[in-house]
């Protein structure tokens, strides 16, 4: 099982940004997938943004022109850039990895974002 410790969440006012990161205990390798999912109260976790060993990134519409996911495979991290941030991005954010095509998805543990004024 890959240990993940995020960091970067907080509270920020409607139009603000935060910068979440994420790295993983593996070494030696390019992990194979990478990704942000996020679980508002009363809904189910979704999909935010994801990155492949490759680079192919994909986003959530909600997000588009607004997040950005990037990788550094030489520290196995996966970070979040999230600006004019809104109120409905309030959530849980989990970074969630996938070492390689047959393993097993691991969570981290949540960071809490929350934008409000």
């Amino acid at each position: 099982q890959v240990q993940l410790v995020e960091s970067g969440g907080g509270l920020v006012q409607p139009g603000g940004s935060l910068k979440l990161s994420c790295v993983a205990s593996t070494r030696g390798f390019a992990i194979y997938f990478m990704g942000w999912y996020r679980q508002a109260p009363g809904k189910q976790r979704e999909l935010v943004a994801t990155i492949t060993a490759r680079g192919t990134i994909n986003y959530a519409d909600s997000v588009k022109g607004r997040f950005a996911i990037s990788r550094d495979n030489v520290k196995n991290a996966v970070y979040l850039q999230m600006n004019s941030l809104k109120p409905e991005d309030t959530a849980v954010y989990y970074c969630a990895v996938q070492p390689a095509p047959l393993a097993s998805l691991s969570w981290g543990q949540g960071t809490q974002v929350t934008v409000s004024s």
